[in-house]
């Protein structure tokens, strides 16, 4: 089953002594307030290997949820694939992956292969608690931002090596946005005024907080249209509040739009349509 990670002092430099553990599932924390997830992203040369070795270990690359950031709110799990490719020569049988975070965030999982130059496999994480549990996920705030990758690799002909840092992912904080556009209807030229709320994850208590000093954009799309365009960016509050006026000439649909950061996902708020008339 998936482990617990030793210090890497403290980690052989081959083999691996544990059956195949079942995708995504949580293996303890190295910190009181640690993390799990499985991903990699592997591109191993040899290290430490024989002399006599008859082709080192080497990944061509991988694919962490499909290049995109781990984004974790409060309430339910997120599931994302990590696919590893190598040649077939010698080709790969195992992959030992070892997740560094911030602030002590360390975890560690297997990717067994189902051929010689592919190892998929999905996992789960999260930052709600699991009742009942005697392991339960516990994220915490200052686990957000990047994670680096270690992995320790086996090829189909018994060879092993250990390689540092060969990889690395965001790990996020999910946002959240809403807006509010009135008076509605208005007459045209008039002004409207836009509200809204910025909120995001808070891994410490489980639940979502206003995000302060942010720039969020206002923008509009015409009723007859898809396209949204900024009209302004304003800051947000000290808790996470937007307001701004802005004048109505058309009809159409208003929203907050986040860019997010190196912390926080984004976020969109959906369209708040406004009706102006002549």
């Amino acid at each position: 089953m998936s482990r617990y990670a030793a210090p890497l002092g403290d980690r052989p430099s081959s083999g691996h002594d544990t059956a195949p553990a079942p995708h995504g599932k949580h293996i303890g924390r190295a910190t009181s307030r640690g993390v799990v997830l499985g991903a990699a992203v592997v591109l191993l040369a040899g290290v430490g290997a024989p002399a006599d070795a008859a082709a080192e270990p080497v990944v061509s690359g991988a694919t962490v949820n499909s290049g995109r950031d781990v984004i974790v709110g409060t309430t339910h799990n997120v599931v994302f694939p990590v696919t590893v490719n190598g040649p077939a020569d010698p080709g790969l049988s195992f992959v030992d992956v070892d997740l560094k975070g911030p602030h002590g965030g360390f975890y560690t999982t297997d990717a067994f292969c189902e051929s010689a130059t592919a190892c998929t496999t999905v996992f789960t994480i999260n930052a709600h608690p699991a009742p009942g549990s005697d392991d339960p996920v516990d994220l915490a705030n200052a686990n957000a931002g990047t994670w680096a990758v270690d992995a320790l690799a086996e090829t189909s002909d018994g060879d092993s090596v250990f390689a540092p840092g060969i990889g690395s992912f965001r790990l996020k904080r999910a946002a959240q946005l809403t807006v509010n556009a009135s008076p509605e209807p208005v007459a045209k030229g008039a002004r409207i005024t836009v509200t809204g709320k910025l909120v995001r994850a808070n891994w410490d208590t489980y639940r979502y907080a206003g995000y302060a000093g942010q720039s969020v954009k206002l923008q509009f799309r015409p009723k007859d249209s898809s396209t949204y365009t900024t009209v302004v960016a304003v800051k947000t509050s000290s808790t996470g509040t937007l307001r701004t006026t802005v004048k109505a000439a058309k009809d159409g649909y208003w929203r907050w739009n986040f860019a997010g950061t190196t912390t926080t996902g984004p976020a969109k708020a959906t369209g708040d349509y406004v009706d102006v008339r002549p």
